[in-house]
C-alpha cells in the first residue's frame, strides 16, 4: 500500500455508504492496526440526495484527514459519478453501478462496472445491503485492506440476525470484481 490511500464512496442518501465507509476505515484502523480517519458530507435532504464518505488509510499518522488526490472511487448514481469522480488521481480507479451511471465520466483512470444494487436484490434478495456489496468489490479493486479484514469489520458492525446475509453480499461483491477483472 501506498503511504497514504484514499477512498470515496458516493451515491444517493440512504443507500449506506457512509456506514461502507465507517466499516472500511475500521477495518483498516481496528483490525489491520493502520492509521484511518473516515469524513462524511450528505445534501440537506439526506435521503435520495447525493451522499458521500471518504477514508484515508495510511501506514503513519494522519495530518489531513480529508481526501485531496483519490484513489479509488465508488459511484452508485449518475448523480454521484457526475460530482464526486473528480478528483481522481492519474491511474486511480473508479467504480460503478453499471444500471445507474450510463454517462461515465471520463479521465485518466480505470473503470469498473458492475450491477450493485441489482446483484444485491437479485443474488441475495435484499436490496439493502447493496453497500455490503460494493464494500466487497472496493476490497477488492484496491486490496487496501485483506479480505479477511474487511469482513471482520462487516460482522462486527451489523446485528447478529443479519450475519449470514451480510456475509453472503460481502463475499458476492468481492468475488463479482475478481470475475470482472478475469
Amino acid at each position: 500500500m501506498a503511504e497514504r490511500y484514499e477512498l470515496r464512496f458516493s451515491g444517493a442518501g440512504g443507500q449506506g455508504l457512509i456506514t461502507a465507509g465507517i466499516i472500511l476505515a475500521e477495518a483498516a484502523s481496528i483490525v489491520e492496526g493502520k492509521y484511518a480517519v473516515q469524513s462524511q458530507s450528505y445534501g440537506p435532504e439526506a435521503r435520495g440526495g447525493a451522499s458521500k464518505a471518504e477514508v484515508i488509510i495510511s501506514d503513519s499518522p494522519i495530518d489531513y484527514p480529508k481526501a485531496t488526490v483519490v484513489d479509488a472511487c465508488l459511484a452508485m448514481t449518475q448523480v454521484a459519478a457526475d460530482k464526486y469522480a473528480v478528483g481522481i488521481k492519474p491511474g486511480g480507479l473508479l467504480l460503478i453501478d453499471s444500471d445507474f451511471v450510463k454517462n461515465v465520466p471520463e479521465g485518466d483512470f480505470r473503470v469498473v462496472k458492475i450491477p450493485i444494487v441489482r446483484t444485491a436484490r437479485e443474488e441475495i434478495g435484499r436490496e439493502i445491503v447493496a453497500n455490503v456489496v460494493a464494500l466487497g468489490a472496493m476490497i477488492a479493486l484496491t486490496d487496501v485492506v485483506a479480505r479477511d479484514s474487511g469482513e471482520t469489520a462487516v460482522l462486527a458492525k451489523v446485528p447478529e440476525a443479519f450475519l449470514e446475509l451480510n456475509k453472503k453480499a460481502y463475499s458476492l461483491g468481492f468475488d463479482k470484481v475478481k470475475e470482472a477483472m478475469g
